[in-house]
């Protein structure tokens, strides 16, 4: 099941002012307010059951996941000094970013395991490219084979997820694997890009980008250091790695990944889910302000923004503003934020509801009047037997949702809907 949808704009002015004269008659014409009027177009082919979507995880593990969720804590100092990649924490009494992630990840793993076809990647590679900033070059965990999507079989998969997050430990003692190297985002994105399996599906297709850090490493940076368009996030991005490239804020080339990801190439629409964890996105400073516009940036591009109503729907420090979150992407600065990321994220993944037509609230009409809808090109009046507006959408009613359930692959039901808005 795959949902396309298509924005038209028409706008209409009309404005007339002046006076009209017959033989002895003036007639005086009031001014009419322009009117501005916004159409918007969703078309959805349905199968009655809807197929489980793809949900590849991208998980940052570079060596800032090791730093504490809060450094205040006076178990996070350790011999003068704050924990993390260098002198590890203590995550009992000091948890890092690391821990916490692996906390959520495994309540959402285990309890959302199954809502869709989950697959697992993690960057950067330590056996990739310049070192500590190599792009994934393999999946830790691959999609399911076929078109497999039984629970027993998804549970399995996710299984395997949790173990290999858990298997990344907080402390390198005995030689554990532990998070390090910095945040080649734009490559491993082009990565996924290339996966069979997120070629040409029917089945929506997602990508969960789930970092902490600022994209930092692309050793093909287009501007290096001391161009005025490398914004340096490392103390000197000139002579620190020995590459002027590295260091680099790396906003334009992970923005342009995420959208090659929604390709205009019909075999290929995947949107790009952000997450932004810990506490580098605070708009309070220059890096994170920086931060915070690049994920923006990529939460945009990714066709995945968060939604609202009022500006609470958006949590504190931000604004809601015509249907959307000034924040585009999820932020999260410990496990309970991002375990309440995960579960906002499961509830829009999982497939919908074949009754139902979700439209976008910034782009609802205020009554069924300005709408228009046809179910395999029969046009449909509003009603008890047919369809009503409301949330999340349309919702179809009686016989006209039992002839969409009884839809199949051979035989699916054609929805459109056309509404338009005043302005």
């Amino acid at each position: 099941m795959r949902a396309k949808l298509t924005f038209l704009r028409a706008l209409v002015v009309g404005t007339l002012s002046g006076v009209l004269t017959s033989a002895c008659q003036t007639y005086d014409f009031e001014p009419v307010e322009p009117l501005a009027i916004s159409q918007t177009t969703e078309t959805r082919t349905i199968e009655a059951r809807a197929r489980k979507p793809n949900l590849m995880l991208l998980v940052d593990t570079s060596g800032s996941m090791m730093d504490p969720v809060n450094a205040s804590l006076p178990a996070c100092t350790v011999s003068g000094k704050v924990c993390g990649e260098q002198n590890p924490c203590d995550v009992t009494r000091c948890p890092t970013r690391w821990s916490d992630l692996q906390d959520a990840m495994s309540s959402f793993l285990t309890e959302s395991g199954t809502i869709a076809r989950i697959g697992l990647a993690t960057y950067p590679d330590p056996n990739n490219g310049f070192i500590g900033c190599g792009a994934t070059t393999s999946l830790k965990v691959p999609f399911p084979t076929g078109d497999q999507e039984d629970d027993v079989t998804l549970k399995t998969i996710a299984d395997k997820a949790k173990a290999e997050l858990l298997a990344i430990k907080n402390s390198p003692a005995g030689n554990a694997v532990t998070p390090t190297g910095g945040t080649p985002t734009s490559e491993s994105l082009k990565f996924l890009a290339g996966l069979n399996e997120l070629q040409g599906t029917e089945r929506a297709d997602f990508v969960v980008l789930l970092t902490d850090g600022l994209p930092n490493c692309n050793e093909s940076y287009p501007n290096p250091a001391p161009s005025a368009d490398c914004y340096c996030i490392l103390s000197n991005c000139s002579t620190e790695y020995g590459t002027e490239r590295i260091g680099c804020l790396d906003t334009n080339p992970s923005v342009a990944a995420v959208r090659a990801l929604r390709s205009d190439d019909t075999k290929r629409d995947i949107q790009t889910i952000v997450i932004g964890f810990g506490t580098d996105f605070k708009a309070n400073t220059e890096k994170g302000r920086r931060g915070a516009a690049t994920l923006n940036g990529m939460a945009e591009a990714g066709g995945f923004v968060r939604e609202c109503t009022t500006n609470a729907d958006c949590g504190t420090d931000d604004t809601c503003t015509a249907g959307r979150c000034s924040r585009r992407f999820f932020q999260a600065e410990n496990k309970d934020q991002l375990s309440d990321a995960l579960r906002k994220i499961a509830e829009k993944v999982i497939a919908e509801a074949p009754c139902e037509l979700r439209i976008d609230p910034a782009e609802r009409p205020t009554s069924e009047e300005l709408m228009v809808v046809y179910l395999n090109g029969e046009r449909l009046s509003p009603g008890p037997d047919t369809w009503t507006m409301k949330e999340p959408g349309i919702v179809f009613q009686g016989s006209t949702c039992a002839r969409i359930e009884a839809s199949s692959p051979s035989n699916r039901a054609n929805i459109e809907v056309r509404a338009v808005q005043r302005r």
